[in-house]
């Protein structure tokens, strides 16, 4: 294709950068260049911009000796990043068009990218939404964690199973990282501490060592303002061969203790139902956060001078419990290597840390067996315990009793004894926050009751956001466009602009170009769906998703059972006017997590025989998506009609799925859990179905001793879908697969689905009513678009960096 006579001069200047960088860094000559040839170099050009940037912010901030805040946590969960920077930095359209001078198209070329493997889940996403948010708040940042190799795991679905393969995210390298050899520490485990004078100094003799090293990437805050970094470890033996070993011809054995550091960078969340895997998970967390704490400190010292000083200029934000034993690692690096006083240094160690928190299950608050944890980490363990005898004698000095002494001891000594992180993190913290309004209250009665009531200032809110530049402005390109047009272009800066969509609400005619959007988008869908899986979709049908890990809590089994439900209500009275509707699952189960990849299976079983069934007319189509990430995320959200956020009342943190679904204009089908609690403040009772316990009435059923047998005989249609799915129905290869899984709803129910199903079959059936007036549905989707821009990460950084790190 010849290109254009003229091009403008911006689109002019990135032709010839990119034509350069083709021919100088790729190798290649644009005649004879492949499609992963321009990607690369279209991503190179783009890193060019984005490295003066990352340089002028850095520089900016040495020159004004300014604070930074440092976000420790084992997930980022990035995605794509071409498209974002090339967004925030401005650059889109000229990218665009010097591609199309030769024949690209851009698009196709996004899609070359992978999906990097650092995360899982809303924990990782989350650090992701925040680590833009800093750079578009101008606050100077580093995240911290793991540059994993293979991450969670690839996820294929056959003949409906879950099957666990290696991602391979690297094996065509990775264009936006920098080697940082420079920056490169020793992190050591086991060994023993040992005295050293008669002033009681101790110093640690590690066992083993390996050289953590620094890879860099920039992360791009809106228009440019500020590009901060994401500083991933990777790991390396400091002899990566034995030469005596192998030339005795142990050629396997010269090589164990490479494979040893290579395995602490390997996957993402390595089983943790044996021994090694308990003790991999536990290298893996303190090899990171070591690594970031030494990183840190060097820092400060290299120009600051005195660590006393570390808290006017470092924030450590740990995200979750995973990173907690930073609070031990800052304090030995301040006793054992700076010479301070424990209780100066406990001071420093509680002025810098700030901990959130994610969880509420009991499970899910790490531990380790205190054999272990002092096996590998005995310093540590000395250090646990003085903190424990300082903490403990605050407790009893503030009068508490026996129980609550016992529930605040970061070491449990009910049955095996164990190391509590959590409580490490919380005591080590000047500040501990929930990530939603109801998490933070449930905190102060629950899991942190004791801890609270010792330290009745630290716990503090601050809920969750999502990027609204990913997950608008990107991933739904056609519905900013329409917003554009309809309020103009404030709410690109300042998210809760979205509100001056309210008084169009009833508009028909921005109605209809919403609604035309969102067809779009589903027919998009509809086209991948086919593509992947081979199911045909209408993108005039309810497109009914629930995208997330998969795990009981959240309760995709409710959804499975009320499906199964409508099901059969469909082919018994195929006379009522039913509302086309299309079943979207993705998610990721845990390997070892038995029942969540039960409940994969039940999907697709469910799937195999509606879809198959033509006595539904095409009225219900069940799809799962397998190998759910952001990029299909990406696709998934703006295609979404209706957004299911079901868990069990009191057991979800905050969730973001819900935020970006609403501002995407789907609503909301959920329990008052979580954020959903605060959605609906925002958005309105009307334009939300709400169904189902609340978390004290889940509390209450459960004191009271619940009896879900009783609950499911009263229940015709949901003891008719149970005992269909528990028979075999869906399953006539096995007819016993699910009988277990069933009769775990009869007998304990912990999850309250039978206590839930009535209600939630009813909220479905709402969810009709308002479908059938489509008039309704889309003011109500206007109104969710319009009253959820407060749920940007931008508002919560900002509340962060107000109350917690002090940097605003």
């Amino acid at each position: 294709m010849p290109k254009p006579e003229a091009l403008s001069p911006q689109v002019s200047e990135m032709d010839e950068h990119l034509i350069d960088v083709l021919r100088h860094r790729v190798g290649k000559d644009e005649r004879a260049a492949t499609q992963h040839d321009w990607f690369k170099a279209a991503v190179l050009t783009l890193r060019n911009h984005v490295v003066d940037r990352w340089i002028e912010s850095t520089r900016k901030t040495y020159d004004e000796s300014g604070k930074r805040v440092y976000y420790l946590s084992l997930e980022f969960l990035i995605g794509r990043l071409m498209r974002d920077a090339l967004s925030n930095m401005g650059m889109t359209r000229e990218m665009e068009a010097a591609l199309a001078s030769h024949g690209l198209d851009l698009a196709a070329l996004e899609d070359l990218e992978p999906d990097a493997a650092l995360g899982n889940g809303g924990l990782g996403r989350l650090a992701a939404c925040f680590m833009e948010s800093l750079a578009s708040l101008d606050i100077p940042a580093y995240g911290y964690g793991i540059r994993y190799v293979n991450g969670m795991f690839r996820q294929r679905i056959q003949d409906g199973w879950q099957i666990e393969l290696p991602e391979t995210w690297l094996a065509h390298g990775n264009p936006w990282e920098f080697d940082r050899r420079e920056s490169a520490y020793r992190v050591g485990f086991g060994g023993e501490v040992v005295a050293d004078g008669p002033d009681g100094a101790v110093i640690w003799k590690p066992a083993e060592q390996v050289e953590a090293s620094a890879i860099d990437t920039p992360v791009v805050g809106w228009r440019g303002k500020r590009v901060n970094t994401l500083r991933l470890w990777t790991a390396t033996a400091l002899d990566p061969i034995r030469l005596d070993t192998f030339n005795a011809g142990d050629h396997v054995g010269a090589l164990v203790e490479e494979a040893r550091a290579d395995a602490l960078v390997r996957v993402l969340y390595p089983a943790d139902s044996s021994a090694s895997g308990q003790e991999l998970r536990l290298r893996q967390e303190y090899f990171f956060t070591s690594a970031s704490i030494q990183d840190i400190i060097r820092r400060h010292v290299a120009y600051m001078g005195d660590v006393r000083t570390l808290p006017d200029k470092a924030a450590i934000q740990l995200n979750d419990t995973h990173p907690a034993v930073a609070v031990a690692e800052i304090m030995r690096i301040l006793v054992d290597i700076h010479g301070l006083e424990f209780n100066e240094a406990w001071e420093v160690t509680k002025k810098t840390v700030g901990y959130t928190n994610h969880t509420l299950l009991p499970e899910a608050l790490e531990s380790w067996p205190l054999p272990l944890f002092e096996r590998l980490l005995p310093r540590h363990m000395q250090i646990v315990y003085a903190i424990n005898s300082r903490v403990l004698r605050e407790a009893r000095k503030a009068g508490l009793d026996d129980a609550a002494v016992s529930s605040i001891s970061l070491i449990d000594e009910g049955g095996e004894r164990r190391v509590r992180m959590a409580n490490l993190a919380f005591a080590g913290a000047h500040s501990v926050n929930g990530v939603a309004a109801l998490h933070t209250d449930l905190m102060k009665v629950t899991v942190f009751k004791d801890l609270h009531q010792l330290y009745p200032d630290r716990i503090n809110n601050k809920t969750n956001g999502v990027t609204p530049r990913r997950w608008l402005q990107q991933c739904n390109p056609g519905l900013t466009a329409v917003i554009k047009d309809a309020i103009g272009d404030q709410f690109l800066d300042d998210a809760e602009k979205l509100s001056d969509l309210n008084a169009l609400s009833t508009d028909a005619a921005l109605g209809e170009r919403i609604a035309e959007v969102k067809r779009a988008n589903k027919v998009a869908l509809a086209s991948y769906i086919k593509e992947v899986v081979g199911i045909r979709l209408d993108p005039d049908a309810l497109f009914d998703v629930q995208i997330k890990r998969i795990h009981e809590y959240k309760r995709q089994l409710l959804n499975l059972i009320e499906t199964v439900a409508l099901y059969d209500q469909i082919r018994s009275h195929p006379e009522r006017d039913w509302v086309p509707r299309v079943k979207i699952f993705a998610g990721k189960a845990a390997p070892s997590y038995h029942n969540a990849k039960l409940i994969i299976k039940l999907a697709n079983d469910i799937a195999r025989r509606v879809n198959s069934d033509p006595s539904v007319g095409g009225l219900l189509k069940v799809v799962f998506l397998p190998n759910y990430n952001v990029t299909k995320a990406e696709k998934l959200i703006p295609a979404a009609d209706l957004s299911e956020q079901i868990s069990t009342a009191g057991m979800e943190a905050s969730g973001t799925g819900n935020m970006k679904f609403a501002l995407n204009g789907a609503l909301t089908i959920g329990t008052l859990d979580g954020a959903n609690v605060e959605i609906k403040d925002h958005v309105g009772d009307d334009e939300i179905f709400i169904f189902g316990l609340t978390a004290d009435q889940v509390a209450e059923k459960r004191a009271q001793g619940y009896n879900p047998r009783e609950v499911i005989e009263q229940s015709r249609e949901l003891s008719q879908a149970l005992a269909a799915i528990a028979s075999g129905v869906f399953s006539p290869d096995d007819p016993h697969r699910y009988a277990d899984l069933m009769g775990g709803i009869y007998d304990h129910d912990w999850f309250m689905l039978s206590a839930d199903f009535d209600s939630y079959a009813a909220a479905q059936r709402a969810v009709d009513t308002r479908w059938l007036d489509q008039k309704a549905w889309r003011t109500s989707a206007i109104r969710n678009i319009a009253n959820v821009g407060w749920f940007s990460s931008d508002r919560t950084i900002g509340e962060y960096a107000r109350d917690i790190w002090k940097v605003l």
